[in-house]
């Protein structure tokens, strides 16, 4: 795939300065590419780079003032970062899920609908009863169960697993071995200390732009949905148990594990290998650092957390730093204790 400089400064509303004819078939890092490709510059620590890379054109800020001349045709946006991201999309969108068509042997069951331009891959099985979107990209051992319901532009790829009425919105991507709907941790404890299995019998609901990181397990709710909304990213390698609530575009990174029941606010972060105590709530725009464990609700925005259990950045931060100088304050409390038990001089 070919495109002009100008063709993709139309595609992200830029300006070019330089020769706008020049052709584009790939993209690459600034400090790598070569002539053809299209490269980025957001941090200014790579700015160097800028004056010496081969790249046929850089998409950098509007703002940008550079600092000697460059070989390389620029782009001008608002905001270089998000611009590339936007190409990468459109180049992923182009080159991994440009299949359609159906591969044998692929399965769909009895009442099951499936859209316009679609792709299911060898082996994939589609249930029963299911309503699945146009331009849906299913790829090879993927498993829908019966009453799953799939947005327009949705990816399922290898080896996932979305469990019976699974609801999943317009342009979601479930990545590999990702589990959807398997059953919430309920058990009742019995008098004689075994314990009696709770049915789960809700489902999981993605709204639409969420992500699902590789072998990501959602459980279903015991009753009702759990409830992923809108543009929030979870992560590989995350537990989301039964009747959880993400709020819209909060990020969870990998290892993260979160207990049943609790509800993330919006706009929030949650750093990898973040625990989640149960029946909790975040509110907005809390950011919980990494390895941190947090056992009861924040109710305040905007908070940052840090520490098992986790409390206030600022005083997590200061509690460390007293923390390391505990020796030298035993040693000089031992001192003052020496000092004042001693017999004085007559």
């Amino acid at each position: 795939m070919e495109f002009t400089v100008g063709q993709i400064a139309e595609v992200l509303h830029g300006v070019v300065e330089g020769d706008a004819t020049q052709r584009i078939d790939r993209l690459a890092k600034i400090e790598e590419a070569q002539a053809g490709a299209l490269s980025f510059l957001s941090n200014l620590k790579y700015e160097p780079h800028l004056y010496t890379t081969g790249a046929s054109a850089v998409i950098v800020s509007k703002t940008l003032t550079l600092k000697q001349p460059t070989g390389a045709a620029l782009i001008r946006v608002d905001d270089p970062y998000t611009s590339f991201t936007t190409l990468l999309e459109f180049y992923q969108q182009a080159t991994r899920t440009g299949r359609r068509g159906v591969e044998e042997p692929a399965f769909i069951g009895a009442g099951s609908v499936i859209g316009e331009n679609h792709y299911r891959g060898a082996f994939s099985y589609i249930g029963q009863d299911c309503r699945i979107g146009r331009d849906v990209v299913i790829f090879p051992q993927a498993y829908i169960g019966d009453r799953c319901v799939i947005g327009d532009g949705t990816i399922i790829y290898a080896g996932a697993k979305l469990y019976a009425e699974t609801v999943i919105g317009a342009r979601c991507t479930v990545h590999a071995g990702a589990v959807i709907g398997s059953d919430g941790f309920g058990f009742a404890p019995q008098p004689d200390g075994s314990y009696k299995t709770i049915p789960q019998i809700g489902n999981v609901v993605l709204e639409d732009n969420v992500s699902i990181g590789a072998n990501a397990t959602i459980d279903c709710a015991t009753m009702g949905s759990t409830i992923i909304r809108e543009g929030s990213k979870i992560d590989n390698l995350v537990q989301i148990a039964h009747n959880v609530e993400i709020g819209r575009h909060t990020v969870v990174a990998a290892q993260t594990g979160i207990s049943g029941s609790t509800k993330i606010g919006d706009f929030c972060v949650l750093a990898g290998q973040t625990g989640i105590a149960g029946h909790l709530s975040l509110a907005n725009r809390t950011t919980v650092t990494a390895q941190s464990g947090v056992g009861k609700s924040i109710k305040t925005e905007g908070v940052l957390l840090q520490g098992s259990p986790a409390f206030n950045l600022r005083d997590s931060l200061r509690a460390n730093a007293i923390f390391r100088h505990l020796p030298e304050i035993e040693r000089r409390l031992s001192d003052l204790e020496r000092t004042s038990s001693m017999p004085e001089k007559s």
